[in-house]
């Protein structure tokens, strides 16, 4: 029996993995989420202005995802030097949400999506109700550009900020004054 539970599992992960995953190219999934700052953020708001990343993480408080969301905090200058906002998102509630982004020190919002279906819709729900660590990088004209699906949650913010260089995302002009 455990044979059979064990080959049905690894179906489902190869059948979830291949048939619905989101390509370099695709249009990006529309989303509306309310985050750990008060506010609601959408693809919409972001489309012709902005490039966005999307850290996917399993749930809050958890050992890797406190990790990820640490190098996210502590190494944000690396990412707010590019034309990007970014986000992680979880399927946690509201409430949940805010108290990790507290506990963290995040000084970036984190979504919540408690109802899954951005979660769906991007690809990154697992088997086991939770979310994939996955990163998702959208240009700024709402098209997919990597999907991240080897995240390590230590050098995070690192390896968001070479992808950004990689993907060829701008860097933010610096004004004078900060140039002293």
């Amino acid at each position: 029996m455990r044979l059979i539970t064990k080959g049905i599992g690894m179906l489902a992960m190869l059948v979830s993995s291949s048939v619905f995953s989101l390509e370099i190219g695709d249009s990006a999934p529309n989303f509306s989420l309310k985050a750990s700052d008060g506010n609601t953020y959408s693809l919409e708001q972001f489309v012709g202005k902005q490039a966005i990343v999307i850290a996917w993480y399993p749930k809050a408080f958890t050992r890797g995802c406190t990790i990820e969301c640490k190098s996210l905090a502590e190494n944000g200058h690396l990412l707010r030097a590019y034309d990007v906002s970014y986000f992680m998102a979880s399927v946690d509630p509201l409430e949940d949400s805010i108290a990790f982004a507290e506990s963290t020190q995040a000084v970036f919002p984190l979504l919540s999506d408690p109802s899954k279906k951005a979660a769906k819709a991007f690809d990154v729900m697992a088997f086991y109700g939770y979310p994939k660590r996955h990163t998702i990088y959208i240009s700024k004209e709402g098209k997919i550009l990597l999907v991240d699906r080897n995240v390590n949650s230590a050098t995070s913010a690192q390896d968001i900020a070479q992808n950004l260089q990689l993907l060829g995302i701008p860097k933010v002009a610096q004004s004078p004054t900060a140039l002293n």
